[in-house]
């Protein structure tokens, strides 16, 4: 995402990080490193955050050496993080206090899309602000959508990953099924995918899967936090959500095996092990 961003021209800060490659790579790419987000943000009209839950987000924004305390009056904060909605919401409001715009502005397409620039981003935050950022959200997006006010975006990002873990799980019980009963799955996957069962989830899954190839465009530990904001989200508005409590059980289950890091179609693996088959075996 940030090559994308110098790609199209813009000039871009980075911030040390306890793995100095990225960084590297991209100062090497063009981009000027400094040492905190605070520095960041005082050279920065426009700052990115992509960090993994609530928690890091909350001490690079509101931090001793965060970017709230190096903001000027009219810098735009955009977390593309995937958080607690309470947490955009609390943030922004921080924001506003100083004189700083946010916006959250989670996104979905895996790495591919990283790499493309073809991602999905849901934003959440003023018009005037979704504005001002278009079209740096162009640079690294496809489908660029404005979803409501502070806290939106990562509801419409919750909804998403309830989404496809469900859909994840569904294709991963259906395959094994049709594997125990002797039929190919690769003659299974074409005969529903271009059906009403067809989906991008099976499309990008399904062939992986068939190649044994669970390297991560979305590990399964980041979609195991996803579900667990999905639920006390859902906890908060009184709103049950039993499927995807199921499913997020299971990705603990495939974290206790110690397939945390690998992608999130190895849900597979949970229901190849009940049924004791494996999807691509010859039938």
């Amino acid at each position: 995402m940030a090559k994308n961003l110098l790609k199209a021209g813009y000039s871009l800060v980075v911030c040390k990080h306890l793995d100095p490659r990225p960084v590297n790579e991209l100062v090497a790419a063009g981009a000027q490193e400094v040492a905190s987000p605070r520095q960041v943000a005082e050279i920065s009209d426009v700052v990115i955050t992509m960090l993994p839950d609530s928690a890091e987000v909350e001490e690079v924004v509101l931090g001793e050496n965060g970017l709230l305390k190096g903001a000027r009056k009219g810098l735009i904060i955009i977390d593309m993080s995937s958080i607690a909605p309470s947490t955009s919401t609390k943030l922004a409001a921080e924001a506003e206090k100083r004189g700083v715009e946010m916006l959250d502005a989670p996104v979905s397409g895996g790495e591919t899309g990283a790499i493309q620039g073809t991602l999905a981003i849901m934003v959440g935050g003023k018009e005037a602000t979704f504005s001002k950022c278009i079209d740096i959200l162009r640079a690294i997006g496809k489908s660029i959508v404005r979803v409501g006010d502070a806290g939106a975006g990562q509801v419409v990002k919750l909804a998403n990953q309830i989404i496809v873990a469900l859909n994840i799980a569904a294709l991963s019980e259906a395959f094994v099924l049709g594997a125990k009963a002797g039929v190919d799955p690769k003659v299974l996957y074409q005969a529903i995918r271009t059906g009403l069962a067809g989906s991008n989830v099976l499309d990008a899954k399904i062939p992986t899967i068939l190649e044994r190839n669970f390297k991560p465009g979305f590990k399964i530990r980041l979609h195991h936090k996803d579900l667990k904001n999905a639920l006390e989200t859902a906890r908060e508005l009184k709103v049950p959500l039993p499927l995807t409590s199921l499913v997020q059980q299971v990705l603990c289950a495939l974290i206790n095996e110690g397939k945390g890091e690998a992608d999130h179609s190895a849900i597979i693996n949970f229901s190849e092990r009940l049924a004791n088959i494996e999807v691509p075996s010859k039938v």
